[in-house]
């Protein structure tokens, strides 16, 4: 080392992490989301993080600023719901291949939160409820017609065999006369009635 010539330069090798800024990011379909993100790096060569570019931190900083702009330009809000994972693979691979020549690995890439606008947020609750009443309404509709379906089959086992209309009838009875404590009286025996029923 040369007296009053070189100097002495520190660089932390350890990982290092920053939080990129909200930024506010035009989607492929136009919708205006607001999004933020952590960045965990370290340096894998001093020399080339010192001589090869000038704060070598702050420029990737600004890097990551870009490119999640730009990544997430390129996507579609439904994306953006679903594929945290992916874009943030792809901004990871994205600094990083820009990173390599100033001696800097980025690790990893995390999303942290995207904040939608109100109105939208609105919107799909909206789109949602509608969805679930939706399923509910198919089904309702389900279970009324296997409740017709069976009604059917009981009324032709029924009308097959009276002895179990009759048992039918005494079982219907019954469940009244459990329900309320009352006096039932039979107007007239299942027998006579039975001929009216045939014709």
């Amino acid at each position: 080392m040369l007296p009053f010539t070189d100097t002495i330069v520190r660089v932390n090798m350890r990982t290092e992490s920053f939080d990129v800024p909200p930024q506010q990011i035009l989607t492929k379909d136009s919708v205006t989301v607001t999004v933020d993100a952590a960045v965990f790096y370290r340096v894998t060569d001093p020399y080339t993080s010192v001589t090869r570019v000038t704060h070598a931190h702050s420029s990737t900083r600004l890097l990551s600023q870009t490119t999640l702009r730009n990544v997430m330009g390129t996507k579609n809000l439904s994306e953006l719901l679903s594929d945290r994972e992916s874009i943030a693979h792809n901004m990871q691979a994205t600094i990083d291949k820009a990173t390599d020549s100033w001696g800097i690995k980025v690790e990893r890439v995390e999303i942290k939160d995207m904040i939608l606008p109100s109105q939208l947020q609105r919107a799909m609750a909206a789109e949602a409820e509608a969805a679930r009443e939706a399923r509910a309404k198919v089904i309702a509709a389900d279970g009324e017609l296997n409740a017709s379906r069976a009604l059917r089959e009981a009324s032709q086992v029924m009308s097959e065999s009276p002895s179990a209309l009759q048992l039918r009838y005494l079982q219907t009875l019954h469940t009244i006369a459990a329900e309320k404590n009352s006096t039932i009286v039979f107007p007239l025996p299942m027998d006579l009635i039975s001929h009216f029923m045939t014709k």
